[in-house]
């Protein structure tokens, strides 16, 4: 009897171990996220920033500030003659391992933010900077976009435009 009591004793530590240990693991993988996604984030507003640039010296305006119509246009910018990344390469999402990314689009079609597919909710819930202050309480890691300001995205999602649409894969 004192054996079977050592071995569940024994095997209930094991247990707590490993959810310790997958819980550290989620939370490395989640601050993962968060730099990448400012990786992501520079690189939407580095290639809306040429957009704006090119705006300024082309006096029709034809062009104006926007995203990319897709995550590769950030490797090698179509818009500009030679070459000008915005992004060094495409990464994987830590939280999933694949390099696939729930993008954002604003009403033209245009990438304005990146999401992780990850399902779940996040261990974070609190402690963001002030850029990304809106994670704060997310219920899914969907709601932790990079890109523009979340009031705008809000105001994007409230005019018809899709929360999630299909994933965007490099």
């Amino acid at each position: 009897m004192l054996l079977l009591m050592v071995v569940a004793v024994l095997a209930l530590g094991a247990s707590a171990a490993l959810q310790l240990g997958a819980q550290a693991g989620r939370r490395d993988a989640e601050q993962a996220l968060l730099s990448t996604g400012a990786e992501f984030e520079r690189a939407l507003y580095s290639y809306a920033g040429v957009a704006v640039a090119a705006t300024a010296a082309n006096t029709s305006g034809a062009l104006a500030a926007r995203g990319p119509r897709d995550l590769q246009e950030l490797l090698k910018d179509p818009r500009v003659p030679g070459v000008r990344r915005h992004l060094r390469q495409l990464y994987a999402d830590p939280m999933t391992g694949r390099p696939e990314w729930g993008v954002v689009r604003d009403p033209a079609g245009f990438i304005v933010g990146v999401y992780s597919l990850a399902e779940g909710q996040p261990i974070k819930q609190l402690g963001f900077d002030a850029r990304h202050a809106h994670f704060e309480e997310a219920p899914s890691y969907a709601k932790w976009v990079f890109g523009l300001p979340m009031a705008q995205l809000q105001t994007m999602r409230g005019a018809g435009q899709p929360a999630t649409p299909a994933a965007a894969k490099p």
